[in-house]
């Protein structure tokens, strides 16, 4: 058997793998099922975005610079302004991506130091599972920070200790949060910025679902905390303009450490293809769509909000993302929750196991079904919750 490295011999399959076999092994026995397990939206990507992705394909493509296309930076940093009201330097903080995935992956590639003392990852938990996986695999240690509801899903940064800070090369906050959908307010963001910089920690701040939120102010930014030393922070195009597969996104923070990933990129060539940054440049210049699929997440939210408020049924957090958040009702685990919905319902739900210890107790509902799958399964939900509660 060829070796293989210790990241790879100690990686566990992804959990979200076992619910698409479940779902496999139900489709194949004709049930309709309707899946709330992965969050994919199945919302159409604009025709205004397609349009233009078509229009870039030319007869000659050529290898994308890892830099990325001048006027993709130039565009991501005129949305920044008008998001965020933070005004950047398209050469010197912004950084296209091939996604965000990859980049969340491979960042404790770039910065985990075991002779220097920097070899620990800290996370937030329950959470997206991504940046713990990228540290292990690049041989580091990993230190969960717990979310709970009564704390509001932020973690208390003061109950970790200074050694442990001193060994801490990064800190991944992922705001508004996947899976609990709760936001953090500007206010936390710079106190975690300050605190990461005094003890030469780097903030990485996810912030994919920043143009999901449905009530009162748009969600916070840790692009708005003033000083960006020691700041990175990554998004996407994937749940904003439902473009999952065109896998297009951006880092943008501290220019030195900006300037050392646009140099390392050459060697793995993960910058999207010229077409897609062009389709990328007309998503990231218009507004209408995103308010319109924000519209849609909305209607599709009511559907079930009502439904488990009717039952009894807590929904925590969730007020950005298009997840919920939903309290497993009695004595009984997230994962046998799951499959009692899956097989009682034809609904497959993500258990809170899924995103760490921390998340039992809870099932997480992507809203990513139409809006007539999304009443089909809460009609068929309805009845599983009157007989089981």
């Amino acid at each position: 058997m060829v070796h293989l490295s210790p990241g790879l011999r100690a990686s566990e399959p992804y959990p979200f793998e076992e619910l698409d076999r479940r779902k496999a092994a139900a489709l194949a026995e004709g049930r309709p099922v309707v899946d709330f397990g992965v969050g994919d939206p199945r919302e159409e990507t604009p025709e205004f975005i397609r349009g233009a992705l078509k229009d870039a394909i030319g007869p000659i493509s050529s290898y994308p610079r890892a830099a990325g296309l001048p006027e993709l930076r130039a565009a991501i940093v005129s949305w920044v302004e008008r998001r965020f009201g933070t005004t950047l330097d398209p050469d010197a903080h912004i950084l296209p991506t091939l996604g965000t995935k990859e980049p969340i992956f491979s960042l404790a590639q770039s910065l985990l130091d075991p002779e220097g003392g920097k070899h620990l990852v800290t996370v937030t938990s329950p959470g997206y599972t991504i940046p713990e996986r990228g540290a292990r695999f690049a041989g580091g240690d990993v230190a969960r920070l717990s979310l709970t509801e009564t704390d509001g899903f932020l973690p208390d940064l003061h109950a970790v200790d200074a050694s442990t800070w001193g060994r801490t090369a990064a800190l991944w906050l992922n705001y508004p949060n996947n899976p609990t959908g709760a936001t953090a307010p500007l206010e936390f963001l710079r106190a975690a910025a300050d605190h990461c910089r005094s003890h030469d920690v780097l903030l990485a701040s996810d912030e994919a679902y920043s143009e999901l939120w449905f009530d009162g102010e748009p969600p916070a930014s840790a692009l708005q905390v003033g000083d960006l030393t020691n700041v990175l922070v990554f998004h996407t195009l994937s749940k904003r303009s439902s473009m999952t597969g065109y896998r297009s996104g951006f880092v943008a923070g501290d220019p030195g450490m900006i300037a050392a990933m646009r140099a390392h990129r050459p060697s793995t060539g993960v910058t999207p293809q010229e077409f897609v940054q062009r389709a990328s440049v007309a998503a990231w210049s218009d507004e209408a769509h995103v308010d319109e699929t924000r519209a849609v997440y909305a209607r599709k939210r009511k559907v079930f909000l009502d439904l488990f408020a009717s039952h009894g049924i807590r929904v925590a957090g969730s007020v950005a993302t298009f997840y919920l958040w939903v309290a497993v009702p009695g004595d009984i685990s997230s994962l046998d929750w799951s499959l009692l919905l899956l097989d009682a319902a034809d609904a497959i739900v993500a258990p809170g196991s899924f995103f760490g210890p921390e998340g039992e107790g809870y099932v997480r509902m992507a809203m990513v079904p139409t809006i007539e799958e999304c009443e089909r399964a809460a009609e068929a939900l309805d009845g599983v919750l009157r007989s089981h509660l």
